[in-house]
């Protein structure tokens, strides 16, 4: 007999928050990124992301130092965020890589932000970013080192993916 699709959609739930993720980053919470209604204000929620993808940026040699010495970086070209459940001042988040991929000029990536003390998701955001030369201002192919770093990334972490609900992969143009 089929279980009841609430519980199903429970227990996935559960496991996609204690097993399905990437760990990048902690942050806690502080009074300046908390708004008049006593919760973290929407901004805030970007840079905890911004900041935790800058971790993943520099595993794959394409973060400000990699700006800064061989011009290119990426940009963020679109994104598609959730708010959740409410973050408060003093609480310590997770920020979670839940998922990732790319093509010759494009990252796909989710992230999650967790309540450490409850474990709940509190925001999730996936987007899309190219890859740029900064010299030209134009959107460039990976350098070939890049591809194996993020393919070798990929490839040790894809279980601990999320494959589900993402709004973006049909933007990737996969090469055979």
């Amino acid at each position: 007999m089929d279980k009841p699709w609430w519980i199903t959609r429970f227990f996935k739930r559960y496991l996609l928050d204690k097993i399905v993720s990437v760990y990048l980053k902690s942050e806690k919470i502080i009074k300046e990124w908390v708004d008049y209604n006593n919760h973290l204000n929407m901004a805030y929620y970007i840079l905890i992301f911004d900041q935790a993808c800058e971790v993943l940026l520099e595993k794959f040699k394409m973060g400000a130092e990699s700006a800064k010495t061989e011009k290119r970086s990426t940009m963020v070209v679109e994104t598609n965020t959730k708010y959740i459940s409410e973050v408060k001042e003093g609480n310590e988040v997770d920020t979670m890589l839940t998922f990732f991929d790319h093509d010759k000029k494009r990252l796909h990536l989710k992230l999650e932000i967790i309540e450490k003390k409850t474990k709940k998701v509190s925001a999730s955001i996936e987007w899309l970013s190219l890859y740029v030369n900064l010299e030209t201002r134009k959107v460039t192919e990976f350098e070939n080192e890049k591809i194996m770093i993020m393919n070798n990334f990929i490839e040790k972490n894809k279980n601990d993916f999320n494959y589900e609900d993402l709004k973006f992969s049909s933007k990737l143009k996969k090469w055979k």
